[in-house]
């Protein structure tokens, strides 16, 4: 929900549920690796201008247009009702592959996907052997989103500790795995690193109003926090404007959200765009794995953390060292929140 490397994804190729957001042609300077397939996107609630989740996505079937030569297009969903009816438009038109970006949109995905069998589809943040009806044309991208987590937690923590700061918090979306994943990791990063530190937590119940997001850090910075991290895409862009407002630090998601400024200490980051890019180039050489998952940690990249500002910079080689003993399994990251 979480996932754009800072201003991928158009933000003005926002259309309706009906309207592609992008012209279906390929990019006259590609040379196809393969064949010139047809490849959609379906978008979550959070749309393409989150700067996050979606945007990434987004950012993956632009670089598939313009590399690998395939023809791309974009439906954006305003409401969870707009899932199954967007997902089917694409399969009706013959779409080589289907991608439903996040974990919202898995019991559309399996109506769907059991209802065209014929068409390859893909789901980021999903299971897709735990999906309803178990098609066998569905491949998951899934994330250990808690690796990079800890990571940003754990810089939390130790600048924390530095600065004689109690509190560290979190803002989630909605409580729903990926989004809790990164909490979990969070928390545990900050602990191990200050064990004295106090962790808050929220949900805004809400992936794009910015104002929830900012009320909830706002609370939050009220009680101590001095540093804020934000799992709710767009919505979470508000939690982060709390932060610098009140000269806090704020932990970006998905995306390297460094671009936004000072006040961000980093970014827990996972490569939704390359996922989404790699799931494409699969297609076209036939290698696509349908009933099974693809899974990007650490250790292959798929997760990590964005740039350091210059107030986490020292810590640098700390964080090294635990992205290695994580690696390696000598750190355990839990990926359930409480635990």
């Amino acid at each position: 929900m979480s996932l754009v490397a800072a201003g991928c994804g158009s933000d003005n190729s926002s259309t309706s549920s009906s309207t592609p957001a992008a012209s279906a042609s390929t990019s006259t300077a590609a040379k196809p690796a393969g064949p010139a397939i047809k490849v959609g996107l379906v978008t979550d609630i959070g749309g393409l201008n989150d700067r996050s989740f979606n945007s990434l996505a987004n950012k993956g079937l632009e670089d598939a247009k313009s590399k690998l030569g395939i023809t791309g297009r974009v439906l954006t969903s305003k409401s969870n009702s707009d899932y199954v009816p967007n997902l089917s438009t694409l399969a009706q038109q013959k779409y080589d592959l289907v991608i439903g970006v996040g974990f919202l949109m898995a019991d559309a995905m399996g109506k769907v996907a059991s209802k065209y069998p014929n068409t390859k589809f893909a789901i980021i943040d999903v299971d897709a052997t735990g999906l309803k009806g178990k098609p066998t044309n569905v491949e998951g991208l899934l994330f250990k989103e808690q690796e990079g987590g800890y990571l940003a937690g754990y810089l939390a923590g130790l600048y924390a500790k530095d600065n004689k700061i109690t509190t560290v918090s979190s803002v989630g979306g909605q409580k729903i795995p990926p989004v809790d994943h990164y909490i979990a990791g969070y928390q545990a990063g900050a602990k191990a690193a200050y064990p004295q530190v106090k962790t808050l937590n929220g949900y805004s119940q809400d992936f794009v109003a910015q104002s929830k997001c900012k009320e909830l850090a706002l609370a939050q910075i009220g009680q101590g926090s001095g540093v804020v991290f934000q799992v709710a895409g767009q919505c979470g862009l508000g939690a982060l404007d709390a932060a610098k407002e009140k000269g806090k630090l704020g932990i970006g998601v998905d995306a390297d959200q460094a671009y936004l400024g000072s006040q961000i200490l980093t970014s827990a980051t996972k490569k939704v765009d390359v996922a989404v890019y790699d799931t494409v180039a699969s297609v076209q050489k036939n290698a696509f794995k349908g009933g099974t998952n693809n899974v990007f940690d650490l250790k292959t990249n798929g997760v990590g953390v964005g740039k350091i500002s210059a107030d986490g910079s020292k810590y640098q080689a700390q964080i090294d060292k635990v992205t290695k003993d994580i690696i390696a399994g000598t750190v355990t990251v839990p990926d359930t929140v409480g635990k």
